[in-house]
């Protein structure tokens, strides 16, 4: 069974950086796409970025020039570089695969998901 842990998570002054990781394991095969979303107290889910096995990318207009997202396959490992960060980037972050590998941010698409790890951009 798929298992994803993120972790990376932390305290950072804003203007700062984070670089989260997301690592895959159990029964897995290289066609699946990696989405992260976000979670902040009192709001809703939303998607900041997703990759697919071929690598095509997405993101949210809110992170787009700011967040960088990647993977490594042989180390089934995705990664979501934060640079800039803001006050409104804390959240619990998620990683989620996508096993039909599309190019979305919808969480209705994913269908497993991490445990979430924290960010918080405050000074």
């Amino acid at each position: 069974q798929l298992r994803l842990v993120e972790s990376g998570g932390g305290l950072v002054q804003p203007g700062g950086s984070l670089t989260l990781s997301c690592a895959a394991s159990g029964v897995i095969s290289d066609g699946y796409a990696v989405g992260w979303f976000r979670q902040a107290p009192g709001k809703e889910r939303e998607g900041v970025s997703c990759i697919t096995s071929t690598e095509d990318t997405h993101y949210a207009t809110s992170v787009k020039g700011r967040f960088t997202i990647s993977r490594d396959n042989a180390k089934n490992t995705a990664y979501l570089q934060m640079n800039s960060l803001k006050p409104e980037d804390t959240a619990v972050y998620y990683c989620a695969v996508d096993k039909h590998d599309g190019i979305w941010l919808d969480a209705r698409f994913y269908d497993v998901w991490g445990q979430g790890t924290q960010v918080t951009v405050s000074s």
